[in-house]
């Protein structure tokens, strides 16, 4: 065990942090009256970490344990925090931001604490702006009030809704999630409030609809702007009520259910076209919670980065970014958040076939339509921490960025092509009428099938910024 120097001690004096040096194990006692973290430095396994967690239960405290671990040992990283460690540090930094982050991970904990709730283990929230977003959502979670979970498609909103569940006094209770964009209308209504036997031709039997499935837990509508105008009417009629009664019956049913809503559209604008209940939108947004893209939290990409690769890593082999790898990473704008981020790091797993992910295996997303105002991080740009000398060369069947934008060209697969024409297509009926209604009734379809081909644009990252939604 190594004694800090008398800087490394004056550093961490800076951010609050008085050491204590235990040079024997009796003194650990001691120390542990004092102290509000314990800090151990990881080799390449988790045996100290144990040994010493196991110690300090044995003696009845209940102190967190902070590692420090090499950079590049990813891996290791995940382990300990999925063990428990309150905070993972680089084990040769001794700077006030990184010491500053183990105090403000203590604060998230005594918070934590004092509410008595729990981050679930699969979320992932580092980046300041992350943390702050979430001791406000562990706040939340312990009222009853409805949610509404603002943010860009991909960016984690299905994740928050978990927190604010797991983190409630429901958290035993059951969680159940409907994408109201994913069903047409009659599914929706069936699936939501459930039926009577004999309520219509083939309801052989009786089934409960998710409210009722959800009964004294949660249930997180997700996309909720794309909900039919006639099904935000009896929502609004069962939230104001806290009653339902089912397709073909005549009983009301008492809900006690946590209702949170997510949209990646603004609801207000939504409401001027008349597409949107205001009434409904008050009800569902007494507190509202906004995410930020994924490349407004740069904290974030590497900790999800290293618990993705667990998840989506070959078994009994652990996985490292090298230094080029991380740099593009970090650089990279995201314009599919944390869903572009997953298939980007389950690419390099295919191609990996040594533990070393390089910037070489880091394939992303060709977003090469220009009316969706996104594109493939392109080759000639070189981010900060890579060396202009050696530019990351992506491999032959890596798709590039164009330059400028392709002009009377013979497009290489007609279906793509073909998803691109009716990209603009719509792109341009929406701006040229008042209402989707009017948009589709341009377009010669059902208002329907409008929201469906909008719902796939979004899926595939497109942007139709400025027309009426």
């Amino acid at each position: 065990m190594r004694t800090l120097q008398d800087d490394e001690c004056g550093k961490l004096g800076e951010v609050g942090i008085a050491p204590i040096t235990i040079n024997m194990l009796a003194d650990l006692r001691t120390a542990l009256t004092q102290a509000h973290v314990v800090v151990v430095r990881l080799l390449d396994n988790l045996e100290l970490f144990t040994e010493v967690t196991q110690l300090i239960a044995t003696m009845g405290f209940k102190v967190p344990v902070v590692c420090r671990v090499e950079r590049r040992n990813l891996s290791l990283t995940v382990q300990a925090m999925q063990e428990g460690a309150l905070h993972v540090v680089a084990a040769d930094d001794y700077s006030v931001k990184a010491w500053g982050s183990v105090t403000k991970a203590l604060a998230t904990k005594q918070l934590a604490d004092a509410t008595q709730v729990n981050k679930p283990k699969s979320a992932v929230f580092v980046d300041p702006a992350s943390q702050h977003l979430l001791a406000l959502a562990q706040r939340v979670a312990q009222t009853d009030v409805t949610a509404l979970l603002v943010g860009p498609t991909g960016s984690g909103k299905e994740v928050l809704a978990r927190v604010l569940h797991e983190s409630s006094t429901r958290a035993k209770q059951p969680f159940v999630a409907l994408n109201c964009a994913a069903l047409p209308e009659n599914l929706i209504e069936d699936l939501l409030f459930g039926h009577e036997k004999g309520a219509f031709t083939g309801a052989l039997k009786e089934h409960k609809g998710l409210f009722e499935q959800a009964q004294g837990g949660t249930i997180f509508l997700d996309e909720i702007g794309e909900m039919p105008m006639s099904l935000q009417t009896k929502l609004l009629r069962v939230l104001q009520e806290r009653t339902l009664t089912r397709l073909g019956g005549q009983s009301p049913i008492a809900l006690n259910v946590r209702v949170v809503a997510a949209t990646n559209k603004d609801l207000r604008l939504a409401m001027q076209t008349r597409e949107f209940r205001e009434d409904l939108y008050f009800r569902i947004s007494t507190f509202r919670l906004s995410l930020l893209p994924l490349a407004d939290r740069p904290g974030d990409i590497l900790p999800l980065v290293a618990q993705m690769l667990v998840t989506h890593g070959h078994a009994g082999m652990a996985y490292n970014l090298d230094e080029q790898a991380q740099s593009l990473l970090l650089s990279y704008p995201w314009p599919g958040n944390v869903r572009e981020l997953d298939n980007v790091v389950q690419r390099a797993v295919v191609l990996c076939v040594d533990g070393l992910i390089t910037a070489n295996q880091l394939l992303f997303d060709d977003y090469h339509n220009d009316t969706a105002g996104h594109h493939m991080f392109s080759e000639a740009v070189i981010p900060a921490g890579v060396s202009a000398q050696a530019p990351v060369q992506p491999p032959a069947f890596a798709t590039a960025m164009p330059v400028a934008p392709v002009q009377a060209t013979i497009p290489v697969d007609l279906q793509d092509a073909m998803k691109h024409s009716e990209h603009q297509v719509i792109a341009a009926a929406l701006h040229s009428t008042d209402s989707r209604m009017a948009a589709a009734k341009l377009l010669g379809i059902s208002p329907r099938t409008l929201r469906y081909k909008l719902a796939q644009l979004r899926e595939r990252g497109a942007s139709l910024a400025g027309a009426s939604l």
